[in-house]
């Protein structure tokens, strides 16, 4: 036997059909990737590997990244790169409202890398993006998507709520029994008590959580997601399927297949949700602006009903 022979590398899975994307290629794809090295602006759609940006970006919608590039943990799913950050970008907030006056977003989204560096997680930059934003294009509604700010006072989180952002987002990302695999760094029940105070903060703010399926949760853990996630009043549900970004992430247990999400998305809708995003490529700012222009829709419904 030969010693030094390669040991073989495990498979992964095979995509199906529903899940695979074409390429990038469009001219919008190349300006939109343009404008953000221009303005030395990172995405989530790119750090995070989204099978959905050739899409996106070809109809100039990105999602801005803020707090750099390197992020504090090291989540399982997760392919944005972990280490030391460097220091926080002064002009970041300028360059991303002046990246949505450019791309003449109506609807922009906001996310970031966990910075558990940051003696406030980060919060002051979300506060500084949001009121650029609002100064330079007033019309644009926002959504944010925030990490988890574990371990820091409430009062990070408040400022943000108090610097009105139209959604508050953050991502539960899996069932609580998979967390210390999949998200070590995080608790479950902070993240849920983190949307509760958002809407007890602000009840005008729609609230906003996502899941990845495809990681060894089982039926009923999701449908106790669901549950909690509508005792914390949280408005909005977002699902897709879990893809393994490189051989060393976590591995993807099973492919749910559309009619699968669908049923999902049944039983979401039963439990009171306002809106719920549910498919194989459903991410969390996929289509985001025609998403809140149907939440904002669906709460005038409710209003008119009450």
């Amino acid at each position: 036997m030969n010693d030094m022979a390669p040991v073989p590398r495990p498979e992964r899975q095979r995509k199906p059909d529903w899940i695979r994307v074409k390429a990038p290629t469009s001219l919008g794809f190349a300006e939109t990737k343009a404008m953000m090295r221009r303005l030395n602006l990172n995405t989530v759609c790119e750090e995070a590997a989204c099978p959905n940006i050739g899409e996106c970006w070809t109809k100039k919608h990105a999602t801005v990244m803020i707090l750099g590039d390197t992020c504090t943990r090291a989540c399982a799913f997760c392919n944005v790169k972990t280490g030391m950050p460097r220091a926080v970008d002064a002009l970041e907030p300028q360059h991303t409202a002046d990246a949505a006056a450019e791309l003449g977003l109506q609807h922009i989204v906001i996310t970031s890398v966990d910075r558990d560096d940051l003696p406030d997680g980060g919060a002051s930059q979300f506060v500084k993006v949001i009121q650029a934003l609002r100064r330079t294009t007033p019309a644009t509604t926002i959504e944010i998507l925030t990490p988890d700010f574990r371990n820091k006072a409430q009062a990070a989180i408040e400022s943000i709520v108090e610097a009105g952002p139209d959604v508050y987002n953050h991502n539960l990302e899996t069932v609580p029994r998979l967390y210390p695999t999949i998200r070590p760094g995080a608790r479950y029940y902070a993240s849920l008590r983190l949307l509760e105070s958002v809407k007890r903060h602000d009840p005008s703010i729609f609230t906003k959580s996502g899941v990845m399926l495809g990681l060894g949760e089982e039926r009923l853990e999701v449908h106790q997601v669901m549950d909690d996630m509508r005792s914390a009043d949280i408005d909005f549900l977002t699902m897709g399927q879990y893809l393994q970004p490189t051989p060393r992430h976590a591995k993807v247990i099973d492919f749910v297949p559309p009619a699968g999400f669908d049923a999902f998305a049944a039983i979401a809708r039963a439990k009171g949700f306002l809106l719920v995003a549910s498919s194989p490529l459903t991410r969390s700012s996929y289509h985001a602006g025609d998403d809140f222009a149907r939440l904002r829709a669906a709460r005038e419904a409710q209003l008119a009903r009450a």
